[in-house]
């Protein structure tokens, strides 16, 4: 303050005395001057002001916001704008030059009272609701009328605590409804409800604080217990579960073992019986070649006694008939075939069973879906619960809200996700060109969009007999079916980034969206081109 009151002083002293006016004064604009320097209050920041008197003019400038008021009834002086000017930008050159004003490293609560380089808070008062650094706290502990101001520590929002309605200062507690009011509030809004002080009601919630304290930990331990006992239930089941495989992996290696061992057994039985009937075989082909080969000798010779004496012996057939005779493998291995055909078919069982328990599994995600009237295209009916949706044809005169589809017959559910899993089925039945899946909220509603991931759609659909998933705006792909679709299942996995879709009737997989990138809401989609209905279906 002293170097303002030299600033002023210097240049700007009574005309006569040339001199600051040491006493009393009482101006013409009704303000009370008892030193060139003493205190006033703001009409802003109700703080320290100071008052400079002049021969014509009064200048009150606040130390702490920098308001200035200057009245003057007339002057003679025409420099004395130009004066006054110089003062001022002299004063506000010295002031930003004083040391000390830094900007705090880490300020949480800044001074509101502070103007060119903001310092930390030390205090909040409630009656100024405004805080303060060390410097402008000041008056509060010198001036009577603001040491009867309630100061706290640092708060930042002080605007939260006056009353939006009356804005004055909440000071009250209405423990109806459990609301913090000002005293206007009380004798309307909250007339006859059960209101107390502020202070009381912190009292009173104080008191309870080591009750809901221990309450708090109570529930942390409970959590925390079910957490480990949710964690040992799943480090249990893994265990199970690679147990399992390792059993099975072992049986399955023992009994290929086995396998492996009957089938050589079998294998070696009918080789050494092979080898034997070929052994026989072999004599019996040399004692043949020796027939033949003496019958040939024997036709050369004239001895006509020797001839027909030796000639029955050498045609006279062999004792064993090879006919019957061989080696049949079938008869052999046919018990083990018989084995391996009955595990393959139970294989082919159990992979059929897999679908069906994963749909069962994902309908524990099911959630309840109703179309929402506000989003659908103005041809597009909607059943009264809700849950079914026709093309009338015939468009409508309905509300342009924000959010409804204006070019094509499209609609989404009330229901949107931005978490977790989700699993719900949609009757497709008799329908001939529909698309189906989910969407995010920011889609386009006022245009014709192409349907692909890019712009916010994860969907597949009918359309010409032809099943396609609309993954780029380029083109589809096709899915090839067994037979016709008459419920679809859906299951998103937000978290995960996955959609797919389910043949509910044949428990099979039909399509899956992967490594989708979700950021905002999901909503469940639906599009349809003919009269057939498009039916949310109860999960059972």
């Amino acid at each position: 303050m002293g170097y303002l009151r030299s600033l002023l002083s210097e240049d700007f002293q009574r005309s006569v005395c040339l001199d600051v006016f040491p006493e009393p004064v009482s101006t013409p604009c009704q303000h009370t001057i008892i030193n060139a320097c003493d205190i006033l209050q703001c009409p802003f920041c109700r703080l320290i002001v100071c008052c400079i008197v002049l021969l014509f003019v009064f200048v009150f400038v606040c130390l702490v916001c920098y308001f200035i008021l200057i009245c003057w009834l007339e002057y003679q002086d025409s420099s004395f704008p130009d004066k006054l000017a110089a003062v001022l930008e002299k004063f506000f050159q010295v002031k930003s030059s004083t040391p000390g004003s830094q900007l705090p490293e880490t300020a949480d609560v800044l001074c509101d009272i502070c103007s060119e380089i903001k310092t930390k808070a030390v205090k909040s008062c409630l009656m100024c609701l405004a805080s303060f650094c060390k410097v402008h706290l000041e008056p509060h502990h010198r001036v009577a009328g603001l040491k009867s101001h309630t100061l706290l520590d640092p708060v930042k929002n002080l605007d939260d605590r006056m009353c939006k309605i009356h804005n004055k200062l909440t000071e009250l507690y209405c423990r109806t409804d459990k609301a913090c009011i000002c005293a206007l509030c009380f004798k309307s809004e909250h007339k006859g409800h059960k209101v107390v002080l502020l202070e009381e009601e912190y009292e009173a919630v104080m008191s309870k604080k080591d009750a809901a304290m221990a309450n708090i930990q109570k529930m942390i331990q409970s959590r925390s217990k079910k957490m480990a006992e949710i964690g040992n239930s799943v480090d249990k089941a893994k265990k199970e579960k690679e147990a399992s495989v390792h059993d099975l992996i072992s049986s399955i290696q023992r009994s290929q073992a086995k396998l492996v061992e009957v089938i050589e057994e079998r294998y070696a039985a009918t080789k050494q019986k092979a080898e034997g009937f070929l052994t026989e075989l072999k004599m019996e082909v040399t004692e043949l070649k020796s027939r033949s080969s003496q019958l040939e000798q024997l036709s050369q010779s004239e001895d006509h006694h020797h001839f027909l004496q030796s000639f029955p012996n050498l045609c006279s057939p062999l004792n064993k008939d090879w006919t019957n005779t061989g080696v049949h493998s079938d008869l052999s291995f046919e018990a083990v075939r018989d084995a391996v055909t009955q595990l393959k078919h139970r294989v082919d069982e159990l992979m059929e069973e897999l679908p069906e328990i994963k749909i069962k599994r994902m309908r524990g995600h099911a959630v309840d879906l109703t179309f929402d009237p506000d989003t659908a295209y103005c041809s597009l009916v909607i059943s009264q619960d809700g849950k079914q949706v026709i093309d009338g044809e015939t468009e409508q005169s309905l509300p342009k809200y924000r959010k409804r589809f204006e070019v094509c017959p499209e609609v989404l559910t009330k229901e949107g996700f931005t978490t977790g899993k989700f699993y719900y089925e949609v009757q497709v039945e008799g329908s001939t060109k529909w698309v189906i899946g989910v969407v995010r909220e920011s889609v386009n509603r006022k245009m014709d969009a192409p349907q692909s991931v890019k712009s916010g759609y994860w969907t597949i659909g009918l359309d010409e007999g032809i099943y396609s998933a609309h993954r780029s705006t380029k083109q589809s792909d096709k899915i090839t079916l067994k037979e016709k679709l008459e419920k679809v299942g859906i299951f998103v996995d937000y978290n995960k980034g996955v959609v797919s879709f389910y043949d509910v009737i044949s428990k099979s997989h039909i399509y899956s969206f992967t490594d989708c990138h979700f950021t905002e809401n999901l909503y469940p989609y639906f599009n349809l081109y003919n009269s057939a209905p498009l039916v949310i279906t109860a999960v059972t």
